[in-house]
């Protein structure tokens, strides 16, 4: 899903325009927040208080996960910054022109092939069809999917799928994108395949990132920056700098300082769930 900033948030200019594809990536953090959050908190006419008091901000050329205990408010906070859901207490800015959102499930049209469900946001937005039919095969080339573009989802697997799915959020080249545990229903040989085709499409786009994910292994692997949460209410409780360098291979994920940072990240995580 592909949208403009939510009209519920505050916005502010971006202090530089994205980085033109094949440009040396951003130093994180440099910029202006794409994403701010201040003293974030949400409680729903249930009574539930889900999160109390978050503060956290993703600046251009970041890739941030958020790992907590089941039911801590971390899809919560993926809603809250998309302008799904609205808060209960705290600001949220927004410097995004365009933010798109990666569900857990792939989320396409059935009736439609996998060009035309990448297609879809530009269809809305009134994008010329031939404009919005390049921009959405260099989209399908960019995931891996030349030669499937007629295919329907019935006819892709689970990774094939997903991949759809990244390709039409990242088609309108988002300034913010937002992911709730897109790789959590897929066979482990396919999310390890998927977390190095992210963190490759990361490299070329530099666009904010702040990512879901119940795998403290995929957090770090993915990521320049991972906020530990605690249970519910959620707060964050602890932040690591993740310091590799993008591409990332697939063995990194052996190295012993790899083992290390994930070792501090579930520590975290067994201390305040």
């Amino acid at each position: 899903m592909t949208t403009a900033p939510p009209t519920q948030h505050a916005t502010t200019p971006r202090a530089t325009a994205p980085d033109a594809p094949g440009a040396p990536p951003r130093a994180a953090g440099t910029d202006v927040p794409t994403l701010s959050l201040r003293g974030v908190s949400k409680r729903f006419p249930t009574g539930t208080t889900a999160l109390t008091g978050v503060d956290l901000d993703v600046t251009p050329g970041e890739f941030v996960s958020v790992v907590g205990p089941s039911g801590c408010g971390k899809s919560t906070l993926l809603r809250l910054a998309s302008g799904l859901d609205g808060v209960t207490g705290g600001e949220i800015d927004v410097a995004a022109t365009t933010t798109s959102y990666v569900f857990q499930d792939a989320t396409l049209l059935e009736w439609r092939s996998a060009l035309k469900n990448v297609e879809l946001a530009g269809e809305l937005r009134g994008v010329p069809r031939s404009e919005r039919r390049a921009a959405a095969q260099a989209a399908l080339d960019l995931v891996g999917l030349t030669g499937f573009e007629k295919q329907h989802p019935r006819q892709l697997s689970g990774g094939m799928r997903m991949r759809v799915s990244i390709a039409r959020a990242l088609v309108a080249e988002p300034d913010l994108a937002l992911f709730d545990e897109p790789f959590g229903a897929l066979d482990e040989i396919t999310r390890l395949r998927m977390q190095t085709e992210l963190q490759r499409l990361f490299e070329l786009k530099r666009f904010a990132g702040l990512f879901i994910t119940h795998s403290v292994s995929e957090a770090v692997y993915l990521s320049t920056r991972v906020v530990v949460m605690s249970g519910r209410p959620g707060r964050i409780v602890d932040e690591v700098e993740v310091p590799w360098a993008y591409p990332r291979p697939p063995e990194l994920r052996y190295d012993p300082e790899f083992a290390s940072l994930t070792g501090r990240v579930s520590a975290a995580l067994g201390e305040h769930s």
